[in-house]
């Protein structure tokens, strides 16, 4: 059996947590990240012994067998790289769908994160968008969740405040944003809410929380947050000057057109 902490997977699930700890999206033990793993990339790391099974909460019957690398509950994004093993945990759902098969990890007793019912709908309404999405990372990116106590919530003037920001943002994020009022974290409720947002869109922002992301890979989705909080952070300079230019909706047609993306129905004039 292979080292665990030298699996590809494993080694970047290290350095993104690190990674958002650096940029002061994960406060304390702020945000969240999980990795749907194909069987074939874990099958030589874990010896398939069930350490113990933690109830989910949730019916994930829809992904009975699937394994998932998880953060846990409580722990600090920035005490991952030095104990993985304490601060991580790799999971299988298990056959009745109402409870993770621990295969590795969370060694002081720990669980997953409290959100994991949340991911977990998260994972399941992209996987019907798009049968290649790996991941779902929640964190608190100052500027965004500064730009919820300022800006409308209406997520088609929300998006369109971002790709004006920045000239990139239409190309790399061209599904826009969605947005959810404030809820109470932790529940099946926002999970539920969350994931129905999910359907159109690979960012959904809680106002006054952070945001959800969802994407095929760590970089992409961790980019996907970067860009948008980027486009925030200029916003949130800007938005007590006098906007003198910004970048019309013939220039992002031309944007559309020139990296073949195409953004949101309905969200250029």
């Amino acid at each position: 059996m292979k080292d665990i902490l030298t699996a590809p997977w494993m080694i970047e699930m290290i350095h993104t947590a690190t990674n958002m700890y650096d940029q002061g999206w994960d406060e304390r033990n702020g945000g969240n990240i999980s990795v749907l793993l194909p069987e074939e990339d874990v099958k030589d790391y874990i010896s398939g012994e069930v350490i113990r099974t933690i109830p989910l909460k949730f019916d994930a019957k829809e992904i009975i067998g699937k394994y998932f690398l998880v953060t846990g509950t409580g722990k600090y994004f920035k005490n991952v790289q030095y104990d993985p093993a304490r601060n991580l945990g790799l999971i299988r759902i298990a056959p009745n769908g109402t409870d993770a098969e621990l295969m590795w990890g969370y060694s002081d007793g720990g669980r997953f994160t409290s959100e994991l019912p949340a991911h977990l709908m998260s994972h399941i309404a992209r996987l019907q968008i798009d049968p290649d999405n790996r991941v779902v990372m929640h964190c608190h990116p100052t500027n965004i969740l500064a730009m919820t106590y300022v800006h409308t919530l209406d997520e088609r003037k929300f998006t369109r405040t971002l790709w004006q920001m920045c000239t990139e943002c239409i190309v790399v994020f061209p599904d826009g944003v969605n947005v959810l009022p404030w809820m109470l974290c932790g529940t099946n409720e926002i999970g539920e809410a969350t994931a129905e947002k999910m359907k159109t869109a690979r960012m959904v922002v809680w106002a006054q929380h952070g945001i959800y992301g969802a994407g095929r890979d760590l970089d992409e989705t961790f980019g996907l947050i970067e860009t948008a909080e980027k486009a925030a952070e200029i916003f949130m300079l800007t938005a007590h000057l006098p906007i003198i230019n910004t970048i019309s909706d013939a220039q992002m047609h031309k944007l559309e057109e020139h990296f073949g993306v195409k953004g949101r129905e309905g969200y250029l004039d």
